[in-house]
């Protein structure tokens, strides 16, 4: 594989909105953070979760996922995945309590 392939290329202004989303998560969870420090962990898991459903970060995120993805090909392989969709193969995510046993 060449190194040219190994480059993906973002537009400036696509790079621009998934930097400034990032941004904005990072600084109000830092906020957050910041202020219920020394509140109770009740109050900072509520203001939290406020935080992402209000904010929509769910959906931010899916739009940041979006732009990154933009670059990469969706031509499946001999296995039948796409390269992004067999990169992200071993990630591990959240699960309900109990259902990793590890």
């Amino acid at each position: 594989m060449s190194k040219q392939a190994d480059v993906v290329c973002l537009s400036k202004s696509d790079a621009l909105h998934v930097l400034s989303e990032i941004e904005i998560l990072l600084i109000s969870l830092r906020n957050m953070g910041n202020l219920y420090l020394e509140m109770d962990r009740q109050a900072y898991e509520h203001e939290t979760t406020r935080f992402i459903d209000e904010w929509r970060v769910t959906y931010r995120l899916a739009k940041i996922r979006l732009l990154l993805s933009k670059p990469f090909g969706t031509e499946l392989g001999p296995d039948n995945m796409g390269e992004l969709e067999r990169a992200m193969m071993g990630i591990r995510a959240w699960e309900r309590p109990g259902d990793n046993p590890d």
